[in-house]
Parts: structure tokens; sequence; C-alpha cells
């Protein structure tokens, strides 16, 4: 049964601390009822919305080929989502900023953008996570830490990276005792069992992918297991679900998006979960049904918006090859058009890797696609000149983001429910 556990706090360290937050005395955190073996009642109209989502998610991944280059396209959606699992922690950061920082990091250029090296990070962790488990495999805790470990690595917090937490952490109030806060999580003498439990909901499949994913990630982020970055991780274990399940293979759906332009409702059900009493009280069923309707929702957006992205980067792509008339086949140019989407940001050496030619042939094909204004020289750190970058990719990139931050789907119409940004943020 969902219940609080009532301990007592006392300040361990006083050093540092104002007088006013020096307080004592007993507060309530939060235990969850055990996932495998929970009975969930659903509703029909949150059965049909889960069979919508499923359905949707499983189409996109199955047609995600009208990009000659499939590879390219799950790369632009996976950082996608991991730009949108930071930006609901408070890291913003617009793509080409994401992307130049990239290109920097992987060629050994000083890179001095901190906010965009954590989000690059998380990148990380969700490819990381992504590839780890293929169909029928076994989501683990050490996944998980893993997981954790890139998103932390090389940042202020990184003594916290792929640990789990050893005391008592919360949400709101203050950051000096949890009297006051919105939500204390399970007492960290509880952890292993709980994220035992959770593995093993993961490895089941009693329930449909889409509800077993949500319920994962809202279990997650209530157990919140990590002194820091569980927001982030407890996204990317919907993904993994996904992937366990054989719903995606190719693509991950940019759930963050939406998920980033309905904030409230992402808190709000997610709150609807924590019920004190048995899983098929009123409050139970109420708050499951409420949560899993706003998790399918989201999907099913998120899915919408990311096949329309794909039409509109497959048909940048004709333009391209009607601009550079005649494109013989298999030539440095007509590979460069394919893997140009995954790779925005990009260098001549990068580009004789990318497309195994040789750098006289690469160079030729760059000539012509700046002749064309597909490519444009830019700088990075000082590397002036020797940066390309596919300025309409990263407009349509900017133009996914745009959307998904309307609620309706279209800024002009309805205003942004969350801040956007232009491509050169």
């Amino acid at each position: 049964m969902g219940h609080y556990a009532e301990r007592p706090w006392a300040p361990i360290d006083t050093q540092g601390v104002p007088r006013s937050k020096r307080r004592y005395g007993r507060y309530r955190a939060y235990v969850p009822d055990a996932l495998l073996g929970r009975p969930f009642a659903l509703s029909g109209e949150v059965a049909a919305d889960i069979a919508d989502a499923e359905q949707a998610i499983r189409l996109l991944d199955q047609q995600a080929t009208r990009l000659t280059n499939t590879e390219a396209l799950a790369r632009l959606l996976l950082r996608a989502e991991s730009v949108a699992s930071s930006r609901i922690e408070g890291l913003t950061v617009g793509v080409a900023r994401l992307l130049r920082a990239d290109w920097a990091a992987r060629n050994g250029v000083q890179e001095t953008d901190v906010t965009a090296r954590d989000v690059l990070n998380n990148v990380e962790a969700m490819s990381y996570a992504v590839g780890s488990v293929a169909e029928g495999g076994a989501i683990t805790l050490p996944v998980l830490l893993e997981t954790h470990r890139r998103l932390l690595e090389n940042t202020a917090l990184r003594r916290h990276a792929g640990v789990l937490r050893d005391r008592q952490n919360w949400i709101g109030g203050n950051n000096y005792n949890p009297l006051g806060a919105d939500f204390v999580s399970p007492p960290a003498e509880l952890l292993d069992g709980l994220l035992e439990d959770l593995c093993m909901f993961c490895n089941s499949d009693a329930l449909p992918a889409v509800a077993q994913a949500a319920m994962a990630h809202a279990q997650f982020e209530t157990i919140h297991p990590f002194a820091d970055g569980n927001g982030r991780v407890g996204r990317a274990l919907i993904h993994l679900v996904f992937r366990r399940r054989g719903l995606t293979h190719n693509v991950t759906p940019p759930l963050s998006l939406v998920l980033a332009t309905n904030t409230k409702e992402y808190v709000s059900g997610l709150g609807a979960t924590r019920y004190e009493g048995a899983p098929d009280s009123p409050a139970g069923i109420e708050g499951t049904n409420r949560w899993l309707e706003t998790f399918a929702v989201a999907a099913t957006r998120a899915v919408g918006d990311a096949a329309a992205f794909e039409e509109r980067i497959s048909a940048l792509q004709t333009r391209w090859r009607e601009r550079l008339a005649p494109v013989r086949a298999n030539s440095a140019t007509d590979l460069l058009i394919d893997a140009l989407p995954g790779a925005p940001v990009t260098s001549l050496a990068a580009l004789t890797t990318l497309l195994d030619r040789a750098l006289p042939r690469v160079t030729e094909a760059v000539g012509r696609f700046v002749a064309a204004g597909i490519l444009r020289p830019v700088n990075v750190g000082r590397q002036r000149g020797q940066i390309y970058e596919a300025h309409e990719v990263l407009d349509e990139f900017t133009a996914l983001e745009r959307g998904l931050a309307s609620v309706i789907g279209d800024t002009k119409l309805a205003p942004p429910a969350r801040p956007v940004f232009t491509g050169m943020m």
C-alpha cells in the first residue's frame, strides 16, 4: 500500500546553515506500492489512449524510412529528446549552440559552454541507454547506474555520478531540511528493495508497453534514487522500456518535448500516482488512470510531430538534390545528402570518415554544397572557417521544438507554453 513513513529530522552539520533553517522536527516520506504484481484497473478511455499511442509509436519506428539514411533521423530525434529532457530540468540551449559544442568536444577544441556540455552529457547518457537493451533483454540496476554516471561525469556533480543517494532528499521547500517540502521521496534505506522491484516490473510483460513505460517512469521519479539527475534518467527509462518491448528499434520519439510544454499536467500526473492506500482503492485507480492518460496523449502528440519533421527533412533532401543536380549515385555528394541531417555541424575531416571517401572528393562535394547555399562556414573556438553548418536542418530542428512548445502545435496560432529558442542560441 502507498503510505507515508514518518521520520525525525535533526541537522547533522549546521555550518553554513542559516539559524532560521536549523530546524528539528518530523517529516513524512512517501513510500510507494511495489509495481510487480500490482493490479491495474484501466478505464476504457485510457486503454484506448494507450492503444493509440502504442500504434503511433510502432508505425513511426517502422515507417521512418523516407530518409535514405534512417540513422540520421534517429540521431536528430534522440538529440531532440535529450535537449527537451534537459530543458525540463532548467538546462536551456539552442540546437546550433549545442551542435557546435558537440563538434568542439569531439575534436579537442577547448569548450567553455558549461550548459551545452551538461546537455551533451544527457545526449550521451540517452544514447547509451537506448543502445544498452535489445528487444527481450533485461533492464538492470547497473544499466541505470551507468546511464546516470554518463549524465553527471565531467560536471560539478561528478562525485554523485552513478551512485545511489545515501541520505534523504526532497522536492520543494528549501535546501536545508525537508520539513516544508512539497514532496519527500522514500528513505534511503528502502532504495534497494524499491529499485529491485522496479527492474523486475520493467522486465515483465504484464501491461502494454506504453502503460508499462509510464508507470516505470512515475515510480522512478517517486523513488528519486540519485542526488541529482533523476528526471533525465527517469525519462531515459521510458525509452529503455520501449526498446525492451520491441516498440521501437530505430528512433526515439521526442516525448520530453511534449512533457516540457505541458509541465503542469506532467508534474500533476506524476503526483496523482502518489496515493495513500491500496492500488485498487478509488484514489489509486483514479490517480493511475490520470497519469496514464497524460502520458499516452503526450506520446501520441510527440509521434505526430516527429513524423511531420521527418517529412520536412525528406523534402529538404529532395530540394538539395534539385539544387545540386546532376548527382551521381554513390558519389561523395550523393552520400553527403543522405548523411547531412544527422551531422548538421561538421568538418572536412569528420566527413571524410563519415562518408568513407578521400579528402579531395569530400572537399569537392562540400564546395558544391557551399556554392548551393546548403552549407555555410562557421567559426567554432579557434577553428575559423573550418567548420560547416547545414542551417536549413537546424531551422527544421528548431521548428520541431517550437511546434511542440504550443499546445496545438503552432506558435503562430497559440502562444508557446514554455520558452522557445532560435537555432542560434
